[in-house]
This record gives structure tokens, C-alpha cells and sequence, in this order.
């Protein structure tokens, strides 16, 4: 057998890189879900007897989510190194026009459509998940040799 004929054409390698990448995402985006709408729940559970708007436990739980999103995006998903700041800063600025669309979806799905918030929040995230990917593979954390993470 020729060496040459087990070693994986230009591109092979890029492509199962690729594909990898995705699973990551996807579990670090059921990860990312889990933790996101477990700390909107609990937030609203413990801020309850305060009578705190749930958009208000919306903002909190965001800050909290987006943060370990970040991280765990950055060093499990796209397993990118350094330019912490730069990346942060594409993330962040993703999250924030979600969250801006959040504050207007989820009072309509809460009091026009009477959604519970946490299963009206549940709703929006499957939005984000499938969407992030795209953002996040192409301009947050893209590699410097211009090939998809």
C-alpha cells in the first residue's frame, strides 16, 4: 500500500475540521440553552417576591447567559486563541440585537399570545441557536486563514 494513498486529499481535513466545529456547536448551543433559560427560571423563581418584571429578570439572566456563551463558545466551539476583546466585542454586539428583538417578542408572546416567559423565552432561543451559528462561525471568532472554524 502507497503512503500516499491513506493520506487525506488538500481540504479532507478542513472539511471534517468543519463538521466537527458544528457538533461542538450544537452541544455547546444545548449547553448554552440549558444554562441561559435554568438561570431566566431560577432568577424569576428568587425574584419573585419581589414582584420584579420578568423583563427586568430578562436583562439579569441575559448578562449571566451571554457571558458563559461567550466562554464557552470561544474555548469549546471555535477553540480560538487571544483577541479576547475583539471577539467579545462581535459577540456581544450579536446578543444585543437579539436581546433588543427579546424585549419586544416577549411581552408579545407573554401578553398577547399568554405564553408563559419561560416557555415564551425557550421559544426565542431556538431562533438564536440556529442563527448564531452562522454570526459567530463568520464574524466572531473567523480564523485568520479565512476558512470557516
Amino acid at each position: 500500500m502507497n503512503v500516499a494513498d491513506t493520506t487525506p486529499r488538500p481540504g479532507v481535513t478542513d472539511l471534517m475540521r468543519i463538521h466537527e466545529t458544528k457538533l461542538r456547536f450544537l452541544f455547546a448551543g444545548g449547553l448554552n440553552t440549558l444554562f441561559g433559560l435554568a438561570v431566566f427560571s431560577v432568577l424569576t423563581w428568587l425574584f419573585a417576591p419581589l414582584s420584579l418584571h420578568y423583563l427586568v429578570v430578562l436583562t439579569i439572566a441575559q448578562i449571566v447567559s451571554v457571558t458563559f456563551s461567550f466562554l464557552t463558545n470561544k474555548l469549546l466551539v471555535f477553540r480560538t486563541r487571544g483577541r479576547y476583546v475583539s471577539e467579545l466585542g462581535k459577540f456581544v454586539t450579536f446578543h444585543i440585537g437579539y436581546f433588543v428583538v427579546n424585549l419586544i417578542a416577549l411581552p408579545i408572546m407573554v401578553e398577547f399570545a399568554r405564553i408563559p416567559p419561560v416557555w415564551a423565552q425557550l421559544l426565542f432561543a431556538t431562533v438564536v441557536i440556529i442563527t448564531s451559528y452562522f454570526w459567530h462561525s463568520r464574524i466572531t471568532f473567523q480564523s485568520r486563514r479565512g476558512l470557516d472554524p
